[in-house]
C-alpha cells in the first residue's frame, strides 16, 4: 500500500475531511488533495506530526510493504469483538442452569437455547480468527 492510500485510509478512518486535517497539519486543503493522490509528500516536520496524530511509525507511513498497522488494528478490532460478544458469560452459565433445573425444555427456552448457541458461534469464530491473525503476525515478524 502506498503512501497516499495510507493518509487517506488513516484520515477517512478517523472521520476527518480534508479539510479537517489540513487544519490540524497547517496546510491547505489541496495539499492534503495532494497527498492522497501521490502527487506530493509532506515535510519532514508534517510526517513526524502525522505519525504521531494517528500513532503510526514513518516506517509504515513510508514502506509500501509495510503491514504493522493493518495488523495491528484487526487484531485489536477482533480482541474487542471478543470480549465484547464473550463478557456475558456468566449470564450464559446461570441461563444455562436455569434451563436445566427442572429437566424439561419449554418452547421459550429453546429459543434462550438458539440464542446461547449463536452467540457461542460468534465466539467461537472471534477466537478462530484471533488465532490465524496471531499466526500471520508471528509468520511476518
Amino acid at each position: 500500500m502506498s503512501f497516499s492510500e495510507k493518509i487517506f485510509l488513516l484520515r477517512s478512518d478517523c472521520k476527518l475531511s480534508q479539510e479537517d486535517m489540513a487544519g490540524r497539519f497547517d496546510v491547505s486543503r489541496q495539499t492534503i488533495s495532494k497527498w492522497e493522490s501521490g502527487l506530493s509528500y509532506p515535510e519532514i516536520d508534517k510526517l513526524i506530526a502525522i505519525s504521531e496524530m494517528f500513532n503510526v511509525s514513518i516506517d509504515y507511513l513510508l514502506k509500501d510493504n509495510c503491514k504493522e498497522k493493518i495488523q495491528n488494528d484487526e487484531l485489536e478490532k477482533i480482541v474487542l469483538k471478543f470480549l465484547g460478544s464473550s463478557q456475558d458469560m456468566g449470564k450464559i452459565s446461570e441461563q444455562l442452569i436455569d434451563i436445566m433445573k427442572d429437566g424439561i425444555i419449554d418452547d421459550n427456552e429453546k429459543l434462550q437455547l438458539e440464542k446461547i448457541v449463536c452467540i457461542l458461534d460468534e465466539v467461537e469464530e472471534n477466537i478462530e480468527h484471533i488465532k490465524d491473525l496471531i499466526k500471520n503476525k508471528k509468520g511476518d515478524g
